[in-house]
């Protein structure tokens, strides 16, 4: 399944031409920020610049992704249509390779026949390739070591010594270095693993130790670079003040406003004159300034991006319709995850507080700052199987109901 889905999205790539990216503004759409970082780096000026014009040094966004494009821009080209194929095929690399934790996870929480059908399930789904050959972002790269982690938190019971706790926190560094977004997951999976391993007479204070010394020490080096670039603290990143100020404001309506630098010269002005820390904070400041002068605005956008996070983000159409079917699939494979979820909980399910803590925390930050489809796909893998999972016990017991009646009735 992994070959096959390789295979498929990497031709997808050639048959929609999705190598073709956009031209306009100097390549922008060609990484975004991420791929002015790359180029800053290619043309040796170091991890800066996110936007238009030599800026600075950046923490705008993690490091992980924006140095791979770095490489790839390094040996085929600064904004080539050879880079362009290479990266979305590392891409739907990583994609691809999720469907091995997705079937483990699966098989280890609800079974075999639904670990074989949710590795189908992402392996073979357009919608998941969409992600992979569509956008040169770490959209593929953080579902791939979100979905590691939980497959290493679920196996923390059976696995000896420290080399699981180092694996760990490994993990866990690598996946804040590729998306922070994850970082609320964190408390609640160190949680688990620790009272699962209390259960079980395990010791845990050691080893929860060392996975802490192996996750900061996979970050040193990226905290190190920036307090030295910056002169003062910087963790991860830097972007947060205008992520913020984007969904709270005057105009602010639960998705994502044109303020940004790149949309608005009034705003790349702003950027350019105030450097990076400095704009951000401002923006930051704005923000807390508009929510504690409208908290009830606040709390209705608020649930607006919470209901765009399971619903889908509302596109432009002329139909006066109260409903835009556009989001109707996107919003049943969340109805499944969440009942799955559920029926898992009731049965004592291996794994189900886990999947419930991920579903809990992961979209947290989102629903403070504005709603993309994109946001949910990192844990889609995880949402994919609870849904697999309901729909296996509805088969099971229809398939259970008509044994029963088969003496009254024709079930064949």
């Amino acid at each position: 399944m992994v070959l096959i889905s390789l295979v498929l999205q990497v031709a997808a790539i050639g048959v929609f031409r999705q190598y073709r990216t956009r031209t306009e503004d100097d390549h922008y759409g060609f990484g975004w920020e991420m791929g002015r970082i790359g180029r800053s780096i290619v043309l040796g000026q170091g991890f800066s610049s996110p936007y238009e014009g030599n800026t600075g040094p950046t923490a705008w966004e993690p490091p992980l992704y924006p140095f791979l494009i770095a490489g790839v821009f390094k040996i085929f080209g600064i904004y080539t249509y050879a880079s362009a194929w290479v990266l979305l095929s590392i891409n739907s690399v990583f994609s691809a390779l999720t469907t091995i934790p997705v079937f483990l996870i699966a098989h280890k929480t609800f079974g075999p026949r639904v670990a074989l059908w949710s590795a189908r399930v992402w392996a073979l789904n357009p919608w998941v390739w969409y992600w992979s050959i569509h956008w040169i972002w770490d959209t593929t790269f953080t579902p791939l070591i979100l979905a590691l982690i939980f497959l290493v938190a679920l196996a923390m019971e059976q696995l000896p010594g420290w080399q699981g706790w180092l694996l760990f926190g490994a993990l866990w560094g690598v996946g804040v270095l590729v998306n922070p977004a994850m970082l609320p997951f964190l408390p609640f999976c160190g949680l688990w693993v620790w009272w699962r391993r209390y259960r079980c007479s395990l010791p845990s204070l050691a080893g929860i130790a060392l996975s802490s010394c192996m996750f900061f020490l996979v970050l040193s080096p990226w905290l190190v670079r920036n307090y030295e670039v910056f002169g003062r603290f910087v963790f991860i990143r830097d972007d947060f003040g205008l992520i913020f100020h984007l969904g709270n404001g005057d105009m602010a309506d639960g998705i994502l406003v044109r303020l940004q630098p790149n949309l608005s010269n009034l705003e790349l002005e702003e950027f350019q004159r105030m450097g990076e820390l400095d704009y951000a904070a401002d923006r930051k400041r704005r923000a807390l300034d508009w929510v504690r002068a409208h908290p009830g605005r606040f709390a209705v956008i608020s649930i607006k991006r919470f209901f765009y996070y399971w619903n889908g983000v509302p596109r432009e159409t002329n139909s006066r319709a109260p409903w835009d079917f556009r989001s109707s699939p996107f919003l049943a494979s969340s109805v499944l995850a969440i009942w799955g979820l559920g029926r898992a909980l009731r049965q004592e399910r291996p794994g189900a507080w886990l999947f419930l803590g991920l579903v809990a925390t992961y979209p947290t930050i989102y629903y403070l700052v504005f709603a993309h489809a994109r946001f949910r796909h990192p844990i889609e893998p995880e949402l994919f199987i609870l849904g697999v999972f309901l729909l296996s016990e509805v088969r099971s017991r229809a398939a259970h109901g008509c044994g029963r009646d088969s003496s009254e009735f024709n079930c064949q």
